[in-house]
């Protein structure tokens, strides 16, 4: 699979995800490990099943949760970082997240056409400094 093949399946994620559709796995590996590496709820799954229990979880706390992508960046030919925002409210607190304030960040390890590690970060800085990057 070619940089721009990756790039191009990253980004028919987040098409799907910017409508709210995050129930379709099939871009996936089977034996995907889904991290979130910071906020409210971190944590660590394994597995298709992983995979959806993992979303479940974090988009339980959250009402009409919504990710919009600012910039993709292939960092090799086998990741992609899509720096984005997201907006929602709190199911428990009632509080909107403002799109304008939110700066995440969700890195994609690819292998032979399929997503083998997804990285959310909530907080964009610490998933650049991780990396190494730069705004």
């Amino acid at each position: 699979m070619t940089t721009s093949a990756n790039l191009d399946l990253v980004r028919s994620i987040y098409a799907r995800w910017e409508r709210g559709n995050f129930a379709s796995v099939e871009w996936a590996d089977p034996d995907i490990e889904f991290v979130i590496a910071d906020g409210p709820s971190p944590g660590r799954w394994t597995g298709l099943a992983g995979l959806r229990d993992g979303w479940r979880d974090f988009l339980s706390a959250w009402g009409d949760y919504r990710t919009s992508v600012d910039e993709y960046r292939e960092l090799d030919g086998q990741r992609v970082l899509g720096l984005a925002h997201f907006s929602a409210h709190g199911k428990s607190s009632g509080l909107e997240i403002d799109p304008r304030l939110t700066r995440a960040a969700i890195l994609f390890h690819l292998r032979d056409g399929k997503v083998a590690r997804l990285v959310v970060y909530l907080d964009r800085d610490r998933a650049l400094a991780d990396l190494g990057l730069k705004e």
